[in-house]
C-alpha cells in the first residue's frame, strides 16, 4: 500500500504555517505532504489575489506531490480546492473540503466584504483585531502557527470578490471522486451544507464536535483524525507507482452516503 501524497490549501489572511500540527503527523504516517501559500499570503504575500493565481498555486503543488493527491482545503482554501477538483479530477484521488459549505455570494457576502473594507480602514489595517481574535478563538499552539506565517491584511476583499465568482455545487457535481465535507459543529459556514452533500457524486459529511470554523486549529486532534482515517482510506486503493514528489511547505462521527 503506498501513502498517498497530501496537499493543503489555508484559509483566508493566514498561510501555509496554519498545518504544521497536521504535516508533522501525516508525515509521521509517511505520506508526502505539502502546505501552499496562496496569492496574497505567507511567502505571497506581495502577489494579487486572483482565481486563476491561486488554481496555478495549487496545481504546482499537485504538480511537487508527483501529480495525483490527496486535497485538503480549509475556508477559502477550501473553495478553490473544490474549484480545482472539478477542473482537474484526475489529479485529485480525493477531495477535503473543510468550512466551507455555503455558496459564497449574495448579501452575505456582500456584507463580509463591506467589513473587512471597513477593518482596512483601522489604523493598523486591521492587525490587532486580527492577532486578537486569533489569540482569543483558537488554542495557544494553533494561535502561534496561525501568526507564524504573517497576517494578510490586505487581501480580504479581493480574495472574498474573487471567490463569489466560484460555483462550488457545480464543481462538486463534476467531480467523480470522493468528497468529505468536514465541518466544525459551531461553524457559521454550515449553512448550506446539505446542499453541498447532494451535490457530490459520493460524497460524506464530518461534523467535528467542539469545532468553530477554524476546525483544524480548534479541534486540531480531532481534525488530524479525520485527515489520517481518509488519507489511509485512500492509500487502500493507490497504486505504489503514483506515489511521489517532495514533502515540502510548513511544517467525529461521519454522516452521509456510504456510513
Amino acid at each position: 500500500m503506498a501513502a498517498i501524497p497530501i496537499l493543503l490549501v489555508h484559509g483566508i489572511r493566514t498561510s501555509a504555517s496554519m498545518w504544521r500540527q497536521q504535516v508533522e503527523r501525516l508525515r509521521d504516517d509517511g505520506h508526502s505532504v505539502l502546505a501552499i501559500d496562496l496569492p496574497g499570503h505567507g511567502a505571497l504575500l506581495g502577489e494579487e489575489f486572483t482565481v486563476e493565481g491561486a488554481l496555478r498555486e495549487i496545481d504546482t503543488g499537485v504538480t511537487a506531490l508527483g501529480g495525483r493527491v490527496m486535497l485538503v482545503g480549509l475556508s477559502l482554501g477550501g473553495y478553490y480546492a473544490i474549484a480545482y477538483a472539478g477542473a482537474h479530477p484526475e489529479r485529485v484521488a480525493g477531495l477535503v473540503a473543510a468550512g466551507c459549505s455555503t455558496v459564497p455570494g449574495g448579501p452575505g457576502l456582500a456584507a463580509y466584504r463591506g467589513l473587512a473594507r471597513g477593518i482596512r480602514l483601522l489604523p493598523d489595517r486591521g492587525l490587532w483585531l486580527h492577532t486578537t481574535m486569533v489569540r482569543a478563538l483558537v488554542p495557544r499552539q494553533g494561535a502561534h502557527d496561525v501568526l507564524a506565517g504573517g497576517v494578510a491584511l490586505d487581501v480580504m476583499d479581493a480574495g472574498l470578490r474573487a471567490t463569489g465568482t466560484l460555483r462550488p455545487l457545480a464543481s462538486l457535481a463534476a467531480y467523480p471522486g470522493p468528497v468529505w465535507l468536514v465541518n466544525g459543529a459551531l461553524d457559521q459556514f454550515r449553512l448550506n451544507e446539505r446542499r453541498f452533500l447532494a451535490a457530490c457524486r459520493r460524497g460524506r459529511l464530518v461534523i467535528v464536535p467542539g469545532a468553530t470554523h477554524l476546525v483544524s486549529l480548534a479541534q486540531p486532534q480531532r481534525f488530524t483524525a479525520v485527515l489520517r482515517r481518509v488519507a489511509a482510506e485512500l492509500s487502500a486503493g493507490f497504486p505504489a507507482e503514483e506515489a511521489g514528489g517532495e514533502p515540502g511547505g510548513e511544517p467525529g462521527p461521519i454522516v452521509g452516503p456510504g456510513q
